[in-house]
């Protein structure tokens, strides 16, 4: 079984939540790829795939918008499982992923969605961060 493990981050927590769950996959004996998803042109390999994407005031990063709809078909075709990262808060799901992301992470049919805390580093922040 080939499995993508695909994601958008900004700051590299999301990066390493991918890295760990590529890593979890390959050492329960899947081929399991990890690869940010702007690089990501051709799904047709893959069996199976895991999206994930940090999430900014609701909503996932733009690239990982873009690959929502750009593999739209792709996405319904094959068992996708999705993570977000970055809400430091304890708030549940719905309030840390906006409705409308919600809808459109859902079009993909994924098994799971899961939510990861986000690490809070004032120092790697911009300044309208």
């Amino acid at each position: 079984m080939t499995v993508l493990v695909a994601y958008a981050s900004k700051h590299g927590s999301t990066q390493g939540i991918a890295e760990a769950i590529g890593g979890r996959l390959r050492a329960r004996g899947m081929d399991a790829e990890v690869r940010p998803i702007g690089g990501v042109e051709d799904l047709e390999r893959f069996d199976t795939l895991v999206v994930g994407s940090a999430v900014y005031l609701g909503a996932w990063m733009k690239d990982a918008q873009a690959f929502l709809h750009r593999h739209a078909e792709a996405l319904r075709r094959v068992p996708v499982w999705v993570f977000s990262s970055g809400p430091t808060k304890d708030d549940p799901m719905e309030l840390a992923v906006s409705a409308k992301q919600h809808e459109r992470i859902q079009a993909m049919c994924p098994r799971d969605h899961h939510l990861f805390r986000g690490a809070f580093d004032p120092k790697d922040l911009g300044f309208l961060e």
